[in-house]
């Protein structure tokens, strides 16, 4: 048993030490591996299941809102970057550039795609010509490189994966209407697919896209009490439209500048994964973005008759619809539950000569460790109702954390007492000055999340300068 532990014990104690237990369980999980490319990292194929199974679920409630997926260079020619001041200040001090191409150098380097606005810009403006073009609803699954100085593995990566959608209108609210429509997509993904509560608001105006109107959060909250983005929406207006040249004739027959939106969701989800749901065990999924959901375990498998039937289950549970997977390697039992509990796999099924005896089988859940007797004929109906239910406690347990740590401040005082005390979110009022703002990050090191769509009055006075308030705020910490 003590060889069993092992893999438990080389996780440390996320009450000990919280980033050195998440560096542990996507390590020890086998998610990813360290490259030879600083700040770089490989997604092995347990992590790169997950994403799968997040673009999957994406990519079907993308289309079931119209949109449609292109794919646009890599590369960003710099005078075409240039075209939109706000953005270029935004992203200078992350921008990769290539300025020699085989043995000759580039008479113009160009930029490595860290968000692609000017690319579908510059498309655009050849694409639309007419109303009857409009509006664009396109989206494409890529990856972008941000010269990120910190890093670490999903949150924070030199190269990672996303989705950017880049959507054109012919009027100002269309283009909020889908603006509003793709973070509720994201909202309602992360809470009923991730499992994951959401704080769905607007940024602020010094948090906001480079060269957006406005910009659209959804934020979540960690089992450390730090805040994560974990989806942005973009309001453009017609902004980059003046920049490219984006026009298009009108029902009334003149030319109008299109409106735009963009949005993105990426890999560091699968970071929020592990932070909102994991334990010092290891990783614990949620059934509906698992790659596997159950693990059937034959115990004594040598004996006759075992390895059989716990086959003829995992067959059952896949033509179940169940994502089942049989360990029948010659590991001991309790190596291979520690090693399911460590990769977070939802359920496990036990079966040895005593259950086929019985006819039954255990069940044991990853999130709480309890398990159930069920027979054997009935496996695969058991199973379906209990991840369900799994998913369904995973997310309240989650949201009962977040609301567990989310603090009121009424005053100055109270805010300042909130933040030196406890983490997690503090609602507190805002005056709308940028000095403010910035002196709250300052003095305490938090940033605005967002302005909550959900407004209440908390009080009449600003947390910070104690003048008449504007906005209920979201303040935190954050990744």
């Amino acid at each position: 048993m003590a060889k069993d532990k092992k893999l438990v014990e080389q996780i440390t104690s996320m009450e000990e030490d919280f980033a050195q237990w998440y560096t542990d369980v996507v390590k020890k999980a086998e998610l990813i591996d360290y490259t030879s490319v600083k700040g770089c990292m490989v997604i092995k194929p347990a992590g790169y299941a997950i994403w799968e199974n997040i673009q999957a679920e994406l990519d079907r409630r993308f289309k079931e809102t119209g949109v449609e997926n292109v794919y646009l260079p890599l590369f960003i020619p710099e005078n075409l970057l240039k075209k939109e001041s706000e953005l270029v200040e935004g992203f200078a001090p992350e921008v990769a550039w290539v300025t020699q191409g085989g043995l000759e150098p580039l008479q113009e380097r160009l930029c490595v795609r860290p968000t692609s606005e000017t690319l579908f810009s510059d498309f655009y403006k050849n694409d639309v010509h007419s109303y009857r073009d409009l509006p664009k609803v396109y989206n494409q699954w890529c990856s972008v490189v941000r010269w990120e100085k910190t890093t670490r593995p999903f949150l924070r990566s030199r190269e990672f994966l996303w989705q950017e959608g880049h959507t054109v209108h012919a009027t100002a609210e269309e283009a909020q209407e889908r603006t509003e429509m793709m973070l509720n997509v994201y909202a309602d993904f992360c809470e009923q697919f991730l499992a994951i509560p959401v704080v769905r608001g607007r940024k602020t105006d010094k948090e906001k896209f480079a060269g957006a109107e406005a910009t659209y959060t959804i934020e979540s909250l960690m089992h450390d009490g730090q805040a994560l983005q974990s989806g942005t929406s973009h309001n453009f207006g017609d902004k980059f439209a003046r920049a490219y040249e984006i026009q298009f004739t009108d029902k009334d027959n003149t030319l109008k500048y299109a409106y735009q939106t963009s949005w993105g969701m990426t890999t560091r989800m699968i970071g929020a994964i592990i932070m909102v749901h994991g334990d010092n065990s290891g990783l614990v999924l949620p059934p509906k973005v698992a790659p596997v959901q159950v693990m059937v375990i034959p115990i004594q498998q040598k004996k006759e008759g075992v390895l059989e039937c716990a086959s003829g289950i995992n067959d059952a549970l896949k033509a179940a619809g169940i994502r089942a997977k049989l360990d029948d390697t010659d590991k001991s039992p309790g190596w291979k539950f520690a090693e399911q509990e460590m990769r977070g796999v939802p359920l496990r099924i036990e079966i040895g000569p005593k259950d086929i005896e019985n006819g039954t089988a255990v069940i044991v859940r990853r999130d709480n460790r309890e398990k159930e007797i069920v027979p054997i004929d009935g496996l695969a109906e058991a199973a379906r109702r209990i991840l369900d239910q799994e998913q369904a406690d995973m997310f309240e347990r989650a949201k009962a954390h977040r609301d567990a740590h989310t603090y009121d401040a009424h005053s100055p005082e109270e805010f300042e007492q909130i933040i030196g005390e406890k983490s997690g979110f503090v609602r507190a009022m805002w005056c709308g000055s940028r000095e403010c703002e910035d002196a709250v990050k300052e003095k305490y090191g938090v940033t605005s999340r967002c302005i909550p769509f959900v407004q209440e009055d908390l009080s009449d006075k600003c947390v910070c300068c104690g003048k008449e308030a504007k906005k209920l705020v979201y303040w935190g910490k954050a990744y």
